[in-house]
C-alpha cells in the first residue's frame, strides 16, 4: 500500500520515498508519495524522481487498489532505490484552489436549485460541472456565481478529517454526486469549508477560501433534458 501524503497534508511540494516496484521499465509504486494520483474529476500530478544526479520526470500518476502508480519518462529505477520527490507546485496548487472553488459553487447551485452533481473534471483553464437539472435559469448561475466571489473574499478556513463511514454519512448535502455513494470503507475523508459546505472528498484543496481568488463564468450548455453543464474559471 502507497502511503498518500498529500491526503495528510497538500501543501507538500517534496519528500523522501523508497521504490518498492517497477513495471515494464517505467511504472513506478513507491512506499509513500506527494503525487496526486488522477481520479474524482481532479487530474493528476506532475513533477520529477531524483535519485544521486539522474532525473525522472513523473508525466502521470494513476491508482490501482492500493498502489499509486507514477508514469515516469525514462527507465532506470528499480526496486529498493532511494528518491527524492518533487512536485510540479504550480500547476498542483491551481488545482487545489481550483477544487476548493468547485466545492463552494457546487454546493450553492445544489442549494439554490436542489440539483444534484452528474459530473466534473478540473483542468488547467477551467472548470466544468454537470448538474442534473431540467431547466437551468442563467440568472441564478450567475447570481450563484456572484455569491460564491464574495465569499471567497472572506477569510474562511478549509479543513479536512476523517469520520467513521455511518457518523460521516448522516451529514445532509455529504455526497452531491447524483448516484454515487462513497466506496465501503470504514471512514470518509471530510472536506469542509467551515459554516458552508461537508463533502466527502479525496482531493486537494486550499486551507482558506482567501487563497482561491475569484471564479469568472464561461458558459453553461444543455447536454440533454435532465443535464445541464457550466463552465467556469480562476481569475
Amino acid at each position: 500500500m502507497t502511503k498518500a501524503l498529500y491526503l495528510e497534508d497538500s501543501y507538500l511540494k517534496e519528500c523522501d520515498a523508497t521504490v518498492v516496484k517497477v513495471t515494464q521499465g517505467k511504472y513506478v509504486v513507491l512506499d509513500q508519495t506527494i503525487f496526486y494520483p488522477k481520479g474524482g474529476g481532479q487530474p493528476h500530478d506532475a513533477g520529477k524522481m531524483i535519485r544521486g544526479d539522474e532525473i525522472f520526470n513523473v508525466v502521470y500518476v494513476g491508482k490501482f487498489g492500493d498502489e499509486i502508480s507514477h508514469e515516469v519518462d525514462r527507465e532506470g529505477l528499480k526496486e529498493g532505490d532511494k528518491v527524492r520527490c518533487f512536485l510540479d507546485w504550480e500547476r498542483r496548487y491551481k488545482f487545489m484552489r481550483s477544487h476548493t472553488a468547485a466545492h463552494l459553487l457546487a454546493s450553492l447551485i445544489c442549494n439554490e436549485t436542489g440539483a444534484l452533481v452528474t459530473g466534473n473534471q478540473i483542468e488547467e483553464e477551467k472548470i466544468r460541472f454537470d448538474f442534473s437539472l431540467e431547466k437551468m435559469d442563467r440568472e441564478v448561475i450567475i447570481e450563484c456565481i456572484n455569491k460564491v466571489n464574495e465569499v471567497l473574499k472572506k477569510d474562511i478556513p478549509v479543513t479536512w478529517y476523517e469520520l467513521p463511514r455511518e457518523e460521516a454519512l448522516k451529514i445532509p448535502g455529504v455526497v452531491k454526486m447524483a448516484e454515487a455513494f462513497p466506496p465501503d470503507i470504514p471512514s470518509l475523508r471530510i472536506v469542509e469549508i467551515t459554516g458552508i459546505d461537508k463533502q466527502a472528498d479525496g482531493g486537494t484543496h486550499v486551507r482558506n477560501l482567501r487563497e482561491v481568488g475569484q471564479i469568472r463564468l464561461l458558459k453553461i450548455e444543455s447536454k440533454g433534458r435532465l443535464n445541464k453543464r457550466v463552465y467556469f474559471t480562476l481569475e
